[in-house]
């Protein structure tokens, strides 16, 4: 009687999931995108910078700079050695486990059970008996609750492996423009051992002069002033050059001795990218991916908050045999739970939940709105850059006819050596902060390729 009064509870159960009403979508994008964003704020059809190519936004930008050294550097820091890529590669891991564990709510339970007792001594028989079963047990998902907390764990894997996507972008990017950083730095410990040895050369030239009486001790004493601190110059490079190689090695997993090999000249930056259109990041680049499916997961999890306050309905079922009987015992029953008082705890899990879906969105307007502003600086940068490194180059010759010049009138008597050592620094602040540039070109791109969302690969 029990088992027949069981079995029809569970019908009744059924019969009431059948009739609940279906667990609610996670709102869609643009629906998320309108509350995320103040009212006044929208996403333009086409960049407020320039940009000369709005076609479909190309992978494989790695490519593009033509550098062996550079993808062999990449795929050593991709190859696990990252600490902070296994941080993340282990926290995707993490995430499809916890995936499967919310899944596994949403099937019955089976466990098995036995046990064996006996008697026996001198003045007894011995006997023996036994028994095994399988117990089920099974939480009916009547009204989607435990379905909701599965898709929650469903959309936080997707944001999970998007954050780890967009891990690896930032590290390949990290590791070229330290690449091209500590090649630069390189360059501009190569122009001041260059500077300070053309002031030794000049010390020299200056005290033959003082000593035949041709100049006077005032620029002999200008000449090692200037050579004091164009060694000066020349130590603080090679600090930041061994600096840049260190971090440069700790990218790629290696012990930061500053010992890495540098390229000894930048590659020429890669022809003019296409840049896509503003609304094209959102279903690009990985971090907007990552934060647009963790507002779908604090949906989930605000969903699985509310429907926490109806019944919930379980059925327990056990088969089971003895030694002690003939053939085998079942048992099935339903059960329901229905919180009636909980002390508020309902209502505030409800509350928290509705908290962190309002701050997921928020998230996702603030992560939407960085990612544009970074490709407008970006594609600002890159065309002011262009301008600034074409009236470098013009600076460096010109101040070098300058400087050749000045020497040939200092040899004559014509100027001082004031003059000359002006002329000098002139024409190597030209020449550093055209190196500046270069590299700046190049990091630029890199940055720009990173924040368009286009693939290394």
């Amino acid at each position: 009687m029990r088992s027949l009064a069981a079995v029809k509870l569970a019908l009744c159960i059924l019969v009431a999931g059948g009739c609940a009403t279906k667990l609610q979508e996670a709102p869609p994008q643009e629906e998320v995108l309108e509350e995320a964003l103040p009212e006044t704020t929208e996403i333009r059809p086409e960049w407020a910078a320039p940009a000369e190519d709005t076609g479909q936004v190309d992978d494989a930008w790695l490519a593009t700079f033509n550098d062996p050294q550079l993808d062999s550097l990449v795929a050593e820091a991709l190859d696990l050695q990252n600490p902070n890529l296994r941080i993340l590669a282990a926290q995707v891991d993490r995430a499809q486990a916890s995936a499967r564990l919310a899944g596994s709510a949403l099937e019955p339970t089976v466990a098995l059970g036995a046990d064996l007792s006996g008697t026996a001594g001198p003045d007894s028989l011995e006997q023996t008996s036994g028994g095994a079963g399988i117990g089920i047990s099974w939480e009916l998902d009547v009204w989607g609750r435990v379905q909701a907390g599965v898709n929650a764990a469903d959309e936080n894997l997707r944001a999970t492996v998007a954050d780890f996507e967009f891990a690896r972008q930032s590290l390949v990017a990290n590791v070229a423009i330290s690449w091209y950083l500590a090649t630069e730095l390189r360059l501009q410990a190569g122009l001041a051992q260059e500077v300070a040895d053309l002031l030794a050369e000049t010390v020299a030239l200056v005290e033959t002069k003082q000593r035949v009486g041709q100049v006077g001790m005032q620029d002999v004493f200008l000449a090692r002033a200037d050579l004091a601190s164009a060694e000066d110059a020349l130590q603080q490079a090679i600090s930041g050059q061994q600096q840049a190689r260190r971090a440069l090695e700790i990218l790629l997993g290696r012990y930061p001795a500053g010992e890495i090999e540098t390229a000894t000249e930048l590659v020429p930056v890669p022809p003019a990218i296409t840049s896509g259109l503003p609304a094209d990041l959102l279903e690009r680049r990985p971090d907007i991916i990552a934060a647009d499916r963790r507002v779908a997961a604090a949906f989930f999890l605000t969903e699985e908050a509310r429907l926490a306050k109806l019944p919930s309905f379980s059925l327990t079922a056990g088969v089971g045999g003895s030694s002690d009987l003939d053939g085998l015992i079942g048992d099935l029953s339903a059960g329901l739970v229905a919180p009636l008082y909980t002390g508020g705890a309902l209502e505030a899990q409800l509350d928290i939940a509705t908290a962190d879906q309002d701050a997921a969105i928020a998230a996702y307007g603030a992560t939407v709105l960085l990612a544009l502003e970074q490709v407008e600086a970006g594609l600002t940068d890159e065309a002011l850059l262009e301008r600034r490194e074409a009236f470098l180059s013009q600076s460096v010759d010109y101040n070098k006819q300058a400087y050749d010049l000045a020497q040939k009138q200092y040899d004559v008597g014509q100027i001082d050596l004031l003059n000359v050592l002006q002329m000098q620094s002139r024409w190597v602040g030209a020449r550093t902060g055209l190196l500046r540039v270069k590299n700046a070109r190049l990091a630029e791109r890199i940055n720009l390729h990173l924040a368009l969302g286009g693939s290394f690969e």
